[in-house]
């Protein structure tokens, strides 16, 4: 069965624990408690349609690129209402689970897995997450990847890294676009290492790291030279050359760092650690 992203109600869990401790300090008055068991309710129904998808997906009843069935006759099913069943869907598509096509329907995700990014974007954002901090986290992964992909890879997967070289050529002038091939590149390789674990970590990774440096892109000057890269690192992996792969990796994203830092502060500096 393949690798589907997953993760508990975390945030759910965290509203119902903020409502617990405010209920306790502030003495709520009796609309304020009804107002508290309403929004419980819905949260609990909707986590219902959550277990309930989940229970197909693992029992091999749904897979990825399924329809879900229609609302009426799911929530007619789980005996809710259909405000409490798209609840449970938006939840879903927020974490990577399904695809909802305005008027068309659900769809359990066939793309590549990725582990809750909302959620690590999150976690990043209450602790403090650092480039160079993400940037170290790309190069242990990353370097390893380019290596299982120097063995690992098919045909097809060195097809698409070569579409996506062809296409950071061709967008040199361009850095917003630039940067979505720059992305493509490096997820097609992860996905290309053939361990799905890795492929989804690094997913999550690499729309964390989207975000941010698209906030500077507009100012990048080295991307030719990262183009270059890109071209090299093929050329090691269609070699099946794991070392040098590897190599070439680590130092493409020590470039790539140094890159960034100039973007966002107009002169080469350290890292920072």
């Amino acid at each position: 069965m393949a690798l589907l992203p997953w993760t508990p109600g975390s945030l759910f869990v965290m509203d119902v624990m903020l409502n617990t401790k405010q209920m306790k300090s502030m003495k709520p008055s009796n609309s304020q408690k009804t107002a508290d068991r309403q929004t419980h309710l819905e949260s609990q129904l909707a986590m219902q349609v959550v277990k309930h998808i989940r229970r197909l997906v693992e029992a091999g009843k749904l897979k990825p690129g399924d329809k879900l069935p229609p609302e009426r006759e799911l929530a007619r099913k789980l005996k809710i209402s259909r405000a409490s069943l798209r609840s449970g869907i938006g939840y879903l598509a927020a974490t990577g689970v399904l695809n909802v096509r305005h008027g068309v329907g659900a769809f359990i995700a066939d793309d590549p897995p990725v582990f809750a990014s909302s959620s690590f974007n999150l976690i990043g954002a209450l602790h403090g997450f650092q480039p160079w901090q993400m940037f170290e986290t790309r190069l242990i992964l990353e370097s390893q990847l380019a290596a299982l992909a120097a063995g690992r890879s098919r045909k097809e997967h060195q097809l698409a890294l070569a579409g996506e070289v062809e296409k950071l050529f061709a967008s040199l002038d361009r850095p917003a676009e630039f940067l979505v091939h720059d992305m493509n590149f490096h997820r097609i390789l992860a996905q290309a290492s053939g361990n799905p674990v890795l492929a989804a970590i690094m997913e999550t990774l690499t729309l964390a790291f989207y975000r941010e440096r698209n906030k500077t892109v507009e100012h990048a000057k080295d991307m030719r030279d990262a183009a270059e890269m890109h071209k090299l690192i093929l050329k090691a992996i269609r070699m099946r050359d794991a070392v040098k792969a590897r190599t070439l990796m680590e130092r493409h994203l020590t470039a790539s760092m140094e890159a960034q830092s100039v973007e966002k502060h107009g002169r080469r500096k350290p890292s920072g650690r």
